[in-house]
Parts: structure tokens; sequence; C-alpha cells
């Protein structure tokens, strides 16, 4: 093959042909295996609204966990004599009560 000056080298007419071929046999696969683009839009739909009562009690049982470790570290703190006992059970209550909202607040918006 030659070299061109911009550096670019030029395709032989066969390998030119032969990335034609590929690029058609490509777009008429892609056409054959189309479907309608509001069935799968809905099927989405669906099968994320049927994971979200799993997603649910997921996020009900991570919440748990957090507030049962929370609930230990200011323990531990409160019995050292810590003098920010408080700001930290604020936030372990805080990130708690987040997790329950957020998931009402989502359930309410999407209509689930």
């Amino acid at each position: 093959m030659k070299t061109v000056r911009n550096g670019f080298k030029k395709f032989s007419g066969r390998k030119l042909s032969a990335f034609a071929t590929c690029v058609a046999l490509a777009l008429i696969s892609l056409h054959t295996y189309g479907q309608n683009g509001n069935a799968g839009i809905e099927e989405a739909n669906q099968q994320v609204r049927s994971y979200f009562d799993s997603g649910t009690n997921l996020m009900y049982a991570i919440g748990a966990i957090l507030g049962l470790i929370g609930a230990v570290k200011v323990y531990q703190k409160w019995n050292a004599g810590d003098p920010d006992t408080g700001k930290v059970a604020a936030a372990w209550f805080g990130s708690c009560v987040f997790l329950v909202v957020v998931t009402t607040v989502i359930k309410s918006f999407f209509g689930i």
C-alpha cells in the first residue's frame, strides 16, 4: 500500500468492498432484530416496577443494620463520656430516617 501525504494509507479496492459488505450486513442485521420501541420501553417499565418491592425491603434491611451499628457506636461514646455523643446520635438517626423517607417519596412519585 502507498502512503499519502497526510499519513493515511490508501485502501485497495478489495479491502474497501469487504468493509462495505460488513457495514451492509451489520445494518441489515440491526433492521432484522429491531422491535417496536414502545413495547420495549413498556417492558422495561414493568420490570423495574416489579423489582421495586424487593429493593424497598433491601433498603429497610440496610437501614436496620445501620441503625443497630449506630446504636452500638452511640452507646460506646456515651459510656466513654465523649462530649459529641448527641451529634453522632443525631447523624445516625438522620441517616436511618433518610432511607425510609427516600423509599416513601420514590414510591409516591412513581405511583408504585
